[in-house]
């Protein structure tokens, strides 16, 4: 079982935990980075890292079900963004938290970036995930 926590005397994050343990016996899953390609390897939202975000949770979504777990039991991610503007990663991070990726809540990192690897990409997600 992941126990989720924030810690009293810190800032208090806004919607993700400071710590997440595992207990031993537990299977956990280290998810490639999931990015806005369909199946088809097209960019879903070119120049919008919303739409970019919302694909990328998909994709992500999907492979977590394909192992046998799903967004809730992620227990740790960052999430990249290429932007050199600080409302780019704001809009983003509301995708993130509106999503069930944060009903953890989980560890998180949120990162801008300058570039990613694929052309016109603005958003990738990585992350660790429970198999319950």
């Amino acid at each position: 079982m992941a126990h989720r926590s924030t810690v009293p005397g810190l800032l208090p994050p806004p919607g993700y935990a400071h710590a997440a343990v595992v207990e031993t016996g537990e299977r956990l899953a280290f998810m490639a980075g999931a990015v806005p390609m369909d199946a088809d390897g097209t960019l879903v939202g070119p120049g919008d890292p919303a739409a970019q975000t919302r694909q990328v949770l998909g994709n992500l979504e999907t492979a977590l079900r394909a192992i046998g777990s799903d967004l809730r039991h992620v227990i740790a991610s960052t999430v990249y963004v290429a932007a050199t503007e600080h409302h780019d990663l704001i809009r983003v991070w509301e995708v993130v938290q509106a999503s069930e990726l944060s009903d953890g809540p989980h560890t998180s990192t949120l990162l801008g970036v300058s570039h990613l690897g694929y052309s016109g990409q603005l958003v990738e997600i990585t992350a660790t995930a429970v198999i319950p």
